[in-house]
């Protein structure tokens, strides 16, 4: 009875909303990695929003799209596996909404996260917001932080001069 129970409750954590909702999050980076747009972007709600790891990555679906799309055309995704995941179904009736987070590894990056909401539609969940985070280590985010922020003067315009 007991194996019985067991292999039930396996089942129901298999097919669960949490389980769709990192079905979905596991087709994200394998689309992502395999350079496939019409794949990666269909996971996406159309007035999604990703926000990046730099501070002026603030995207729509469809800036994002305009951003990628050249560098998918070239074959060239990328790939952020997922090495831990929590997902959490928002305790309301429908049952429709879910928030995640997740550390990722990068090549290029390293440790990474990702987080950010999805939606239960009537075509599955889809992603609302996604953020990708690269993970900063308290014993260095003093200097990671100068660095930023002397990146950030350097680039910005000087104040107009007053005529004479």
């Amino acid at each position: 009875m007991s194996m019985i129970l067991a292999g039930l409750m396996a089942l129901t954590v298999q097919t669960g909303p949490e389980a769709d909702v990192a079905a979905v999050l596991d087709q994200l980076n394998a689309a992502s990695t395999s350079a496939d747009a019409e794949a990666y972007f269909s996971l996406y709600t159309p007035d999604a929003r990703f926000v990046g790891t730099d501070a002026g990555e603030h995207w729509t679906v469809g800036g994002l799209r305009a951003y990628a799309t050249p560098y998918f055309n070239q074959g060239r995704g990328w790939s952020y596996p997922a090495s831990e995941r929590t997902i959490t179904i928002a305790p309301i009736d429908c049952r429709c909404i879910a928030w995640f987070e997740e550390k990722l590894t990068n090549t290029a990056y390293g440790q990474t996260r990702g987080s950010g909401v999805m939606r239960l539609t009537e075509s599955g969940w889809k992603i609302e917001q996604y953020v990708l985070s690269l993970a900063v280590p308290n014993a260095v985010a003093a200097p990671v932080a100068q660095i930023i922020r002397a990146l950030e003067a350097a680039q910005t315009p000087p104040e107009p001069v007053p005529a004479p």
